[in-house]
């Protein structure tokens, strides 16, 4: 299952720079995970200042 990010998001950017295959990218004033991309690996929800982040 996917991650997720949720409204929490402050759109600081550090997630998107640790995915290791880009599957985050900007969306609508807050980050998106794409599931279709992810690969489960977390390493963004260890990167996130405000805890956003979380297996969906």
């Amino acid at each position: 299952m996917a991650y997720v990010i949720s409204d929490a998001c402050v759109a600081c950017g550090s997630c998107e720079a640790q995915c290791p295959v880009g599957a985050i990218s900007m969306g609508d004033g807050k980050f998106e995970i794409d599931p279709a991309t992810c690969i489960d690996c977390g390493s963004c929800e260890g990167v996130c200042p405000v805890t956003a982040i979380s297996a969906g």
